[in-house]
């Protein structure tokens, strides 16, 4: 009896060291994998900004959140009353504290594959107020993880577009039922170039977005982008550049500050 009592604790402990050796076994087989497939990712291309693999998955992000929610939905809009009236600032790319706004002017590049100075266009500040007004107010997202209901005015950029026609190939107002004249985006940069930002043709023409001058009512304050910014709801805060200085089009992706570090080229929300 003893000796069969002995033999039933001997198995649980020959149980127990075959599973432990197993379990190293394995640790150390899933180990190399993962050194060899961290080995493999760091040695990947990153001319786009981000590694290769990982560029592929964020830019299949963009074709699945273009196919569900479209570029043509509204965000919700508030009341003035439900405005911050304290907007966070956030990011100082391009806004060098040496900038004179009562110089500054509005650069378009109609065709900024031909040479011809007939393609530059100079606007100032008193020209752009003539067009349509817009107040919009909603729930600026930022890609930090914060958000905050925000009241701004300007003119749609729409409206800009159309009334310098500006935006397609033939020199006519641009028509969304002829998107085949229509160049597919707008590149837009600060006066010392140092942010710049690219932004497909559907979402600039977009009813909520707009060049705005104006904050809680009042001229737009210089830490937000004085004279001029973009605020386009549809996208992440990182697409709403401050202090526009320049304007172009392209048929291929305008370079773009954050997609070359990393995040992905649409920005959508």
């Amino acid at each position: 009896m003893k000796k069969k009592d002995l033999r039933e604790e001997e198995i649980p402990v020959k149980n127990i060291r075959r599973r432990t050796i197993l379990s190293f076994v394995v640790f150390f087989v899933l180990m190399g994998f993962a050194i060899a497939g961290w080995k493999w990712l760091n040695r990947q291309d990153t001319s786009d900004g981000a590694l290769k693999p990982l560029r592929a998955v964020l830019n299949e992000n963009e074709k699945i959140n273009s196919a569900i929610e479209g570029r043509n939905h509204l965000v919700k809009e508030y009341p003035k009353s439900k405005a911050d009236k304290n907007v966070r600032v956030n990011g100082d790319v391009g806004m060098g504290d040496d900038f004179m706004v009562d110089t500054w002017e509005l650069t378009v590049n109609r065709h900024p594959e031909s040479n011809s100075p007939d393609s530059v266009l100079h606007l100032n500040m008193d020209e752009i107020r003539k067009l349509p007004f817009k107040n919009l107010i909603f729930d600026f997202k930022c890609v930090e993880g914060w958000s905050q209901i925000t009241n701004w005015g300007g003119t749609k950029f729409s409206d800009f577009l159309i009334r310098y026609h500006l935006g397609t190939h033939s020199g006519k107002a641009p028509d969304p039922s002829h998107p085949e004249d229509m160049y597919k985006y707008v590149g837009l940069m600060t006066p010392d170039s140092a942010y710049y930002v690219g932004i497909d043709m559907q979402s600039i023409m977009h009813s909520q977005t707009i060049l705005a001058y104006e904050m809680n009512d009042s001229i737009l304050p210089k830490n937000q982008g004085a004279p001029l910014r973009l605020i386009i709801p549809i996208k992440y805060g990182i697409k709403s550049i401050k202090r526009i200085g320049y304007i172009y089009f392209s048929d291929t992706r305008p370079k773009d500050y954050w997609f070359e570090r990393g995040y992905d080229y649409d920005a959508a929300l």
